[in-house]
Parts: C-alpha cells; sequence; structure tokens
C-alpha cells in the first residue's frame, strides 16, 4: 500500500465578513509528504468547508505518516469522482480452512473428501480424475454475512438480500483503531457521507484474529452508531472485529437496528488498511440459501 501522510498543527482563520477561528491539534490528510504550509491551510479550510476566509495561519505544524481518515476536499474524497471499473481487487475476507476458529466457542469447519481422486478413476476413462469436497460449517464462519432473518424470524433470509445491498456499493472506511475508546458512536460516523454506502468499519482487531486476544478489548458499534447509520441510509455496514455488538450487551442493539432496518451486516472483515477511506467499491455477495441466516462470503474491493 502507498504509503499515506497527515499533519497536526494549530491554525488561525479570519473571515472577511467578520468573525475568526481558532483550532488546536487538527489533522487533515495530504496528497504527499511533500507539502507547504499554504497547501495545508486550503486542505483545513476545505475540510470545515469555510466560506469567505482570508489566509491561515498555522504553527505546530507536523507531517507524519498515518492512513488516511478521509479529510473532505482532501486526496481520498477527491478520488470518487473517478470510474472505478479498472482499479486493483483486494482480499478482504478470512480464508477458511479445516477447524480454524472464528468466534470463540462455535464449531470450527470440516472439511473432508465425499470422493477422492484415487476413487474416482474406478468411474471415468483412464488419465481422468476429479475431487468432490464436503464441507461442514456453521454460517458464521470466516468473514460472513448477516441477513435479517438472522436476528428475526420473519425478516428475509439469504435468499432475500438483494444484489444492489451487497455489489459494488461505494466503500466509506472509518479508521478507528488507535482511538482508545472500544465503542464506535456517532462522532466517528457523522463526517462521513454514508447513505447508500457499504461502512466498513477499520478497528485493526483483524490482527487477532485466530486468537485468544481476539477476543480481548474489541471494538463494536454502540447502538446510538448503529441508529445513526440506519437514519443515515447505509447500505451495508461491515466491521474488521469480533462482532458488530458489544458482546456482553445480551439485547445486540447495533444487530437489532441495522438488520431491523434490513442492512446486511458483514463480520471479521480484515485488509481494511488496503482500503482509502473513500473511492473504492466493496462487494461481499453471500449464497441464496432458503431458512438460512448467515454465510461466509469473498468479500473484496476495487480500489479507486
Amino acid at each position: 500500500m502507498t504509503s499515506e501522510y497527515r499533519a497536526s498543527f494549530d491554525a488561525t482563520v479570519r473571515f472577511s465578513n467578520g468573525g475568526d477561528l481558532s483550532v488546536h491539534g487538527f489533522r487533515v490528510d495530504l496528497p504527499s509528504e511533500d507539502v507547504t504550509e499554504d497547501d495545508i491551510g486550503a486542505l483545513f479550510v476545505a475540510s470545515l468547508g469555510l466560506l469567505m476566509s482570508e489566509p491561515v495561519t498555522l504553527s505546530n505544524v507536523s507531517v507524519f505518516l498515518e492512513p488516511h481518515k478521509g479529510t473532505r476536499g482532501g486526496p481520498s474524497d477527491l478520488t470518487q469522482s473517478l470510474p472505478s471499473a479498472t482499479g486493483r481487487l483486494v482480499e478482504l475476507n478470512h480464508v477458511i480452512r479445516s477447524g480454524m476458529v472464528t468466534y470463540p466457542g462455535l464449531p470450527g469447519p470440516e472439511i473432508s473428501p465425499y470422493l477422492s481422486r484415487q476413487e474416482s478413476r474406478s468411474v471415468y476413462a483412464p488419465g481422468t480424475e476429479f475431487a468432490i469436497e464436503r464441507l461442514n460449517l456453521i454460517g458464521n464462519t470466516g468473514t460472513y454475512l448477516d441477513s435479517p432473518y438472522h436476528r428475526f424470524a420473519d425478516g428475509d433470509d439469504l435468499r432475500g438480500v438483494p444484489l444492489a445491498k451487497t455489489v459494488d456499493l461505494p466503500a466509506v472506511v472509518v479508521r478507528v483503531s488507535g482511538t482508545g475508546s472500544a465503542g464506535i458512536d456517532v462522532g466517528a460516523l457523522a463526517a462521513a457521507d454514508v447513505h447508500g454506502a457499504a461502512v466498513l468499519l477499520h478497528t485493526g482487531d483483524d490482527a487477532r484474529f485466530g486468537t485468544p486476544g481476539y477476543a480481548q478489548d474489541r471494538h463494536f458499534l454502540t447502538r446510538a452508531g448503529a441508529d445513526w447509520l440506519v437514519q443515515h441510509e447505509a447500505a451495508l455496514v461491515g466491521i474488521d472485529a469480533l462482532n458488530i455488538d458489544d458482546t456482553d450487551d445480551r439485547s445486540r442493539p447495533a444487530h437489532t437496528s441495522l438488520l431491523g432496518a434490513g442492512i446486511p451486516v458483514v463480520e471479521h472483515l480484515t485488509g481494511l488498511d488496503q482500503v482509502p477511506p473513500t473511492g473504492a467499491r466493496f462487494t461481499a455477495v453471500p449464497l441464496r440459501i432458503e431458512g438460512f441466516g448467515t454465510i461466509p462470503v469473498r468479500a473484496f474491493a476495487r480500489l479507486p
């Protein structure tokens, strides 16, 4: 992945129609490491949508390596207008392996031969052989999609998940790793345009997938955050953590709110550090299975 830079600074700006604004420790995404203070000032003004502003005075400027957060008017924001058909594809799902642990306490998948190559030789012409494998797994294995039926008996099962909510969606990546807060609340989401988008919550927890630590200090979407995404009509919500919900809350408010609104949920994503805050396209298509609520998906993004 190409190195991404951000800047931290204090700023003061006056307005030609009166008034002024001062900020401390403000951060913006940068297009490169080699930017001038005038460039940073312009990005600051664009990020807040300030009108009738005079030249910005900056101090305590620091440029550092950090993944872009999606600053409005910044380099990631500008990629939204670019065509998406030719970008590189990146995998965002865990590989399913026999015996793997996805969620502690749930059984791992079992992969075994139904028809081995050796056995098939008696069925086909000399030199012709095939293998047919048997896969025994629960729906909550690897990177999987939850349909409304997972939570609600009268909700749509996997047959009813629309392609329009799982294919080639504009991706909005919300980065919350390193924030010091486990709950992803409205404040982490409110700056993003999520309408009709796949909102992908990048926590960094996927680095611990398959280990006991994956279930510890886990990130989750708060009730208020889920309600906000419903109100702003997100198409799909994904997370690279153990669960979209705080697993200590047995009412599962995020599942209840999102699936109740018909918004599919994809859990246990990985590789979201490869995807910019905006501009990519996301796909995670489930199998169409009657009477089934969750199923592993091959989740991926096409980069701008």
